[in-house]
């Protein structure tokens, strides 16, 4: 019984890293979208989306049934508890991917970022892809070393989104309300994305160790 009970934990894991895999390829497909006012990409990453919400949902029945079976104690409880936590943060992760995509939509056949902005923007979506690919590296490894570093290499993202920040707010912006609009939400969705990932990779600190990263930093 407790073989079968360990090998569906180990299954919540293997789906956890394939939310992973998806919601790298939506943040990279969604950027090269944005970047390429590309419309039958972004509808791709808005379609393909309901593969993330139905992982998410497997992992969601499969701790409650486990809780309610196995009433699972010490690691094997903080498995329970941050798969879910992870399943939630990595479903918000699709769904920023996802609103990058709409807003590529919504300005078709216009390109939402103008021309100067454009390698700030591939930037941050290359960051989202490196973090929440270690994210994922660390869940399957549970690499509690490497999922600190994750809290370091988010600054990265967010001194791209203060730049974005300070470009749309100079004096001589040229950027009228529309455009300052669509850049603010898209810097907004990779800021976010990051954070996101950044918590998943918390997650597996308190996993592995059973510690918060503010108490293991302080």
């Amino acid at each position: 019984m407790r073989d079968a009970f360990h090998e569906e934990l180990d299954s919540l894991t293997d789906r956890l890293v394939e939310m992973t895999r998806l919601v790298r390829s939506a943040i990279s497909r969604a950027t090269t979208a944005l970047l390429d006012a590309d419309l039958q990409l972004a509808e791709s990453v808005i379609s393909r989306d309901e593969e993330v919400n139905q992982i998410h949902a497997e992992i969601e029945t499969s701790i409650f049934e486990l809780m309610a079976r196995q009433q699972p104690v010490a690691v094997d409880l903080r498995m329970v508890i941050t798969a879910l936590r992870m399943g939630n943060d990595l479903e918000r992760m699709g769904d920023l991917a996802e609103h990058v995509a709409k807003i590529t939509r919504l300005r078709h056949p216009d390109s939402a970022i103008p021309p100067e902005l454009r390698s700030t923007i591939l930037e941050m979506g290359q960051i989202a892809e490196r973090l929440v690919t270690k994210a994922g590296s660390c869940i399957a490894a549970r690499d509690a070393e490497a999922a600190l570093e994750l809290e370091h290499d988010d600054d990265a993202m967010d001194k791209l989104h203060r730049r974005l920040f300070r470009v749309l707010l100079a004096k001589d912006s040229k950027y009228g309300t529309e455009q300052a609009i669509d850049v603010t939400l898209i810097g907004r969705y990779y800021e976010r994305y990051a954070d996101h990932a950044v918590s998943v990779a918390r997650d597996v600190v308190y996993l592995v160790t059973g510690s918060r990263v503010q108490d293991l930093t302080s």
